[in-house]
């Protein structure tokens, strides 16, 4: 596909060992989840080194976004609020004493990075924090119109990265799930965004949103909540996960040619909805490899076989310049 855009989404925990210790090296047995094949690799070590040797071997492409997921379970906030049963500490934000242990850790990225010769160019702070699997709570009692919780922990990691990052990395915010109503359990786009500090949303010029076929658009959602804080400039407005999720349920959804076609049309037409929508600027694929448990890959989970929605996003990268008018469509008549 040789993109321009890779998203890398970095586990804290899972680079973190029991006594606290970070590893970046920490060996990952390569598995989708527990489904063969495994490859094993050295970790976030082994990831840098990948894309070092891809941004050599493609100048101008493999340009990183890199996103922070996973509380260590000696930093995160104790139980409290609104929370599902089976919550984990991973699961929760930072203490604010934490914080700095955050900090550090973004700092030892940057040295891995200069050290496998990666090039880190943009940084987000957390993965989905209006979802409570992410960050838990979202609330501090189990109703739609009780107080969030999960923005100001949010803003202090931001702050935090903001305050780390050197000449040549860039801060983007968001990486929202694209959750649209105010419910007990999480918070819609357009409330977490209209109630974060509008000196840090106005400090970066790049928001990130989640957004999958088969669910509604949040991006209009999203433009809205923005302008309400009267930034100087808007936002260039990155989707920075998308694929065919509802209609495909699994792998024996996907077995029918009819289902696997209209997979294609459906990507195809939202990839044409946000290349006519100049808010968008790009759009990132999640993820190639299926994923027994969120099925929106575009290759089965074995690697033998691939899903006609591939060769849809094939065309719409590689060597096409992103200006140029959307490709002809892959999907089968």
């Amino acid at each position: 596909m040789r993109p321009h855009l890779y998203r890398l989404a970095v586990d804290w925990a899972g680079s973190t060992n029991p006594d606290g210790t970070v590893d970046l090296a920490k060996p990952n047995p390569g598995c989708m989840r527990d489904k063969q094949p495994c490859a094993p690799y050295a970790g976030v070590k082994a990831q840098f080194e990948a894309i070092a040797a891809a941004q050599k071997e493609h100048p101008g492409r493999f340009e990183v976004l890199l996103v922070l997921t996973g509380t260590p379970e000696g930093l995160a906030r104790p139980p409290g609020g609104c929370e599902r049963a089976g919550i984990a500490p991973r699961s929760r934000p930072p203490r604010d004493d934490a914080v700095p242990a955050y900090a550090d850790f973004i700092g030892k990225l940057q040295d891995l990075a200069r050290t496998t010769k990666a090039q880190i160019r943009y940084w987000s702070p957390w993965n989905e924090p209006n979802h409570p699997y992410f960050f838990s709570p979202q609330r501090s009692s189990c109703s739609a119109k009780a107080e969030n919780a999960s923005i100001e922990p949010y803003e202090l990691v931001a702050e935090a990265m903001a305050d780390r990052l050197a000449d040549g990395e860039e801060l983007v915010l968001g990486e929202l799930a694209g959750l649209l109503k105010r419910k007990p359990g999480y918070t819609g786009v357009r409330e977490f965004i209209s109630k974060m500090s509008s000196d840090l949303v106005c400090s970066v010029r790049i928001w990130t949103q989640h957004g999958y076929v088969g669910g509604p658009d949040p991006m209009d959602d999203v433009d809205r909540a923005l302008r309400t804080h009267g930034c100087d400039t808007s936002h260039a407005l990155w989707v920075t996960e998308t694929g065919v999720g509802a209609p495909r349920r699994g792998e024996q959804a996907k077995t029918s040619a009819k289902a696997l076609l209209r997979a294609c049309r459906l990507i195809r037409g939202r990839l044409n909805d946000w290349f006519e929508d100049p808010r968008i600027d790009a759009a990132f694929q999640y993820t190639l490899r299926e994923d027994d448990r969120f099925p929106t890959g575009l290759v089965t989970t074995d690697l033998s076989k691939a899903f006609p929605a591939l060769d849809e996003w094939i065309a719409w990268s590689g060597d096409r310049d992103p200006v140029e008018e959307p490709p002809a469509s892959t999907c089968a008549a």
